[in-house]
């Protein structure tokens, strides 16, 4: 595999020239009928909630972390006020508001701010630190559990010669996430909404995230939790995506049956059958 040399997630990693249309052209192989198809050579990753998921709820995370400063708040409150917070933010700053101003870390600490505001701590200073605390706890590995069947899935395409990257609505804190948890060193690249300027269900950012691959779509598949922002959006661009539900019985019957993986333990047969029969 390529090797990571991570500085900044909006880089492109690994190929001199991966943006090139001769990159591009020369993964494409004839088959005998003529029709031009192109072999498996990339497989894209979504990450919250495909790979790692957050270890406890938001409500219990946040009241952990007054506790710590004395105050004593109920977990289902906090957690209704933290949803109501999110939306609102998420509506009025989309992407983490960096289209106006913000960025992933002033964004998240006002979202703690008006969480806790919402439950009634008004202070300031302690808003602040409480803020601060939990922006940094959540880039540390106590806090996200690797789901796990990761690891292994993550291993077994790398031995099937794919090479990997992640597209994630992400902020910048992801790659010291996946490092925490032991998976950066399995991809090429990140591709974070907050680097990447856009974010999902945008078809740009999996464009950015194809241009640093360097090979046509129909070279790269991707797996991801959300039906349409990683698996109809991806496919909307010509990867091979595939949609992962670990719930049962599986909730998106209009999706086939081929592209759809109840655990990360079915990816590796299925990159296969798709690799044979190129």
């Amino acid at each position: 595999m390529a090797t990571v040399c991570f500085q900044r997630q909006s880089r492109c990693y690994g190929s001199k020239n991966p943006c090139s249309s001769v990159a591009r052209m020369s993964a494409l192989t004839h088959t005998s009928n003529g029709v031009m198809r192109a072999p498996l050579r990339w497989v894209l990753w979504d990450v919250k909630d495909t790979l790692l998921k957050v270890r406890s709820s938001v409500g219990e995370q946040y009241c952990d972390e007054a506790k710590r400063i004395g105050l004593s708040l109920n977990p289902a409150e906090v957690a209704a006020a933290f949803r109501q917070a999110y939306r609102h933010h998420s509506s009025t700053f989309p992407n983490y508001g960096i289209t106006q101003g913000l960025d992933g870390q002033s964004w998240w600490k006002a979202v703690v701010k008006a969480t806790f505001s919402l439950c009634k701590v008004r202070d300031p200073a302690i808003l602040n630190t409480m803020a601060h605390n939990l922006y940094q706890n959540f880039s540390k590995a106590e806090n996200w559990e690797v789901f796990p069947d990761s690891k292994a899935a993550l291993e077994n395409c790398s031995s099937l010669g794919l090479q990997l990257g992640v597209v994630s609505n992400f902020d910048n804190r992801l790659e010291a996430i996946l490092h925490s948890c032991g998976l950066l060193s399995h991809f090429s690249f990140l591709v974070t909404s907050e680097g990447a300027g856009v974010e999902k269900p945008e078809a740009a950012i999996f464009n950015q995230a194809l241009r640093k691959c360097g090979v046509p779509a129909a070279s790269v598949a991707h797996v991801g939790d959300h039906y349409v922002n990683d698996y109809l959006t991806s496919r909307s661009v010509g990867i091979h995506g595939f949609l992962l539900d670990r719930k049962s019985p599986f909730e998106r019957r209009d999706v086939p049956k081929e592209h759809r993986l109840s655990s990360l333990d079915e990816l590796p047969v299925r990159l296969k059958q798709h690799m044979d029969a190129h």
